[in-house]
């Protein structure tokens, strides 16, 4: 099958830094050209791939502070994808949703992922401009906020990973791991009070975007001082493998409906159990008392600590292989795309 894949500007792909889409977009390039199909990867130029790289821009936008414009590429990029149209049999876009009008009544076979939150105001009139555009999601949660909104979902696809990108980690070194964002959904000060609470280290892997500044040095810093904790900071790929894998959990104390939450199964993936508080995909990721435990606040997150010695780090990692690895969301998607394909354009792949 000839398909290209068009990314988000923003980060290269995969992203040197954090990226969570992104990252996405690259295990699924690349399980996809290992399957043997021909795959097209519309991104920035510093993207590394085995597929066709369809450079937009030199370098990912967060990393070029002479772009001041961040639509200016994109649109740029929906102009090019849609010049080479003719050249495959679909179009995946992870780029929300700056195509569709571009799309209208050009017949593209196309297909688009959502990544984000779906909860914003602005978001229903927009989608019901666009009917018979079809949709993946990332989880059935992520889907809920549009429940009374007649949307062309094609089906969920749950993100996977590499299955030999994070090792297995049999043991642990006794801290709890924060990894994500500094952010008020992303539950960090709820995260330390509860491992201060139980009297376990904690260490936070985190980025600190300008949005959330203010957030971090009111909220987040002043608890920063207290024993057992540690702030790291941003942190790359290649320390997350050793970051994950010798913290005996990861706490995910969200509070927003997060849509999937990546982490999460990177956390699997070295055998660490996670404890995530049950919002968004949680219930949709996590297996209750097999890959970690799901709870409903700062008590349950306590409680849920006393029993993590229950957890086998083995079971963690095989509940991993068996539901999020790259090559099943791979496959899954190509199953969408084929039913897609097999469907009668005017009513599903036509573009609207």
């Amino acid at each position: 099958m000839r398909i290209a894949q068009v990314a988000p500007l923003a980060e290269a792909v995969p992203p040197k830094l954090y990226g969570g889409t992104e990252r996405i977009v690259s295990y699924l390039t690349e399980e996809l050209t290992a399957l043997g199909h021909e795959v097209t990867l519309f991104a920035s130029g510093d993207s590394i791939t085995s597929a066709a790289l369809e450079p937009m821009l030199p370098q990912a936008i967060r990393l070029d502070p002479s772009i001041r414009d961040p639509i200016a590429p994109h649109m740029l990029m929906v102009q090019k994808v849609l010049d080479q149209a003719a050249r495959f049999d679909i179009v995946h876009y992870h780029i929300d949703h700056l195509h569709l009008p571009a799309l209208r009544g050009r017949g593209v076979p196309f297909v688009s992922t959502f990544h984000g939150r779906l909860d914003l105001p602005e978001i229903q009139p927009l989608l019901s401009a666009f009917p018979e555009a079809p949709f993946i999601s990332i989880s059935d949660s992520q889907r809920r906020p549009l429940q009374h909104v007649d949307v062309n979902w094609a089906g969920t696809v749950l993100h996977g990973l590499p299955a030999g990108l994070l090792p297995f980690s049999p043991r642990h070194q006794g801290y709890i791991a924060f990894l994500g964002r500094i952010s008020p959904e992303k539950g960090p000060d709820t995260a330390i009070r509860i491992a201060v609470a139980a009297g376990i280290p904690i260490k936070i892997a985190a980025k600190v975007d300008k949005a959330d500044q203010t957030y971090f040095e009111e909220v987040v810093a002043p608890l920063l001082d207290q024993d057992g904790v540690e702030f790291i900071g941003e942190i790359n790929e290649a320390e997350k493998a050793e970051f994950l894998g010798n913290a005996m959990c990861l706490l995910t104390p969200i509070a927003w409906p997060e849509p999937f939450g990546l982490v999460m199964i990177e956390a699997m993936a070295c055998g660490t159990p996670v404890i995530a508080f049950n919002r968004g995909s949680v219930p949709e990721v996590v297996e209750d008392e097999v890959s970690g435990f799901i709870v409903e606040d700062e008590l349950g997150a306590l409680a849920a600590l006393k029993k993590l010695p229950a957890l086998d780090r083995a079971a963690v990692r095989t509940a991993f292989e068996r539901r999020f690895t790259a090559r099943r969301m791979a496959e899954d998607h190509l199953a969408l795309y084929r039913r897609l394909l097999g469907r009668e354009r005017t009513t599903i792949l036509r573009a609207v």
